[in-house]
């Protein structure tokens, strides 16, 4: 492995925390999705073979967490055979370098989230003055420069296919990020959003500490373009998902997931953009 691997020198634990927290659901016999304080990883796999990966990586400070509940799940000293990031924001990358060190596996992400994930480049900063509430207000300790994975980071195949995940393909889902990805299995219709949908309306602190169910555009205060993340939401809402495994809140399946995607397409613009916010382009109202 290659050890030449730092976080942004912004990466600090963040305190933030909902009720949620420290919990795992299991949605389907192969996916288990588990809150590390306000953001969800996902372990899918079946727990019969070693076969497994992880999307996403949680919080800073939350290796241990992480190590933990794949080793309660998958047996003691198991280990992904890979990890999959759906972009690389500080709270879905957050203990990747712990985990990459710890498990020595291979981490796959989009190829334009590359330049977020070595070093090249940080994310815009987050905007604290987006409508919203407290947690937009909080934005500004986010971490936002960029880690470097070195050579430990590959892009996804070009092809939509996912490594060791046999039955999902990726999707290209920017708008929250420019490389951001939702994985989706056509056999059960299983979705796993990332942040390109929500299922808590991330922007209320209240909502975010309760997990208040709601769907969402994607978080406010990190978006930074939302005709694209619209475009995004359409895309996914087409495909009709059966069960839809969101970065932050709780799981969602059913006719209230088929209706609230409809409903989330077709009042976007009143629903997720918010009415004002130095992303916010001024055509889209």
């Amino acid at each position: 492995m290659d050890n030449e691997m730092n976080y942004g020198s912004d990466y600090k634990f963040i305190p933030a925390t909902s009720i949620g927290s420290g919990i795992s659901i299991q949605v389907l016999p192969d996916l288990l999705c588990h809150t590390i304080q306000i953001v969800n990883i996902n372990l899918v796999g079946d727990p019969q073979t070693n076969d497994f990966v992880l999307v996403d990586a949680g919080m800073p400070n939350s290796a241990n967490e992480i190590i933990e509940v794949t080793e309660k799940h998958f047996g003691t000293n198991s280990r992904p055979k890979a990890l999959i990031l759906t972009h690389g924001h500080f709270d879905h990358v957050g203990s990747i370098i712990e985990l990459i060190e710890h498990w020595e596996v291979p981490v796959y992400a989009h190829e334009l989230e590359l330049p977020f994930l070595t070093g090249q480049m940080s994310y815009p900063e987050p905007d604290p003055t987006v409508e919203g509430g407290m947690v937009a207000k909080m934005s500004p300790m986010f971490p936002i420069e960029p880690i470097d994975l070195g050579r430990n980071i590959e892009k996804l195949p070009s092809d939509g296919s996912v490594p060791s995940m046999p039955g999902f393909r990726w999707i290209h889902t920017p708008g929250h990020s420019p490389g951001h990805i939702s994985l989706f299995r056509e056999k059960d219709r299983a979705l796993i959003t990332g942040d390109a949908f929500v299922t808590v309306k991330q922007d209320s602190l209240y909502k975010v500490l309760t997990q208040e169910q709601e769907l969402n555009g994607p978080p406010r205060y990190l978006t930074t373009d939302w005709k694209t993340s619209k475009e995004s939401v359409i895309k996914l809402a087409a495909l009709k998902p059966t069960v839809a495994v969101t970065g932050h809140g709780l799981p969602m399946s059913g006719e209230l997931l088929l209706e609230s995607l409809e409903k989330l397409v077709r009042d976007f613009d009143k629903i997720a953009v918010p009415d004002y916010g130095k992303y916010i382009d001024k055509n889209l109202h």
